[in-house]
């Protein structure tokens, strides 16, 4: 059971990051965008490592309050649940 968690961990941060390069790329060709609501919810659902490196390394959203301060707060939130998840399951 430890091992779905942590495949789910590492698909759905590749995903994250995946959805914040393909908006990013969106954004320069000015073609249509992923919602704002589905990149915080990719984070908020475990994606958070994923979306801060999406916005760090393709300093993309960065500027965006909503942005700034809920992507850290779900990256707090994710180590929370997924480590009581985590240690549970022993």
């Amino acid at each position: 059971m430890k091992y779905l968690l942590a495949a789910y961990l590492i698909i759905i941060n590749i995903s994250a990051f995946a959805l914040y390069a393909a908006d990013k790329r969106r954004a320069r060709l000015r073609m249509w965008r992923i919602p704002e609501s589905t990149l915080l919810a990719v984070s908020f659902f475990g994606g958070s490592i994923g979306a801060l490196f999406g916005m760090h390394l393709l300093r993309h959203k960065t500027k965006h309050p909503k942005f700034y301060i809920l992507v850290p707060v779900s990256l707090i939130l994710d180590a929370a649940v997924f480590s009581y998840v985590f240690w549970r399951i022993s």
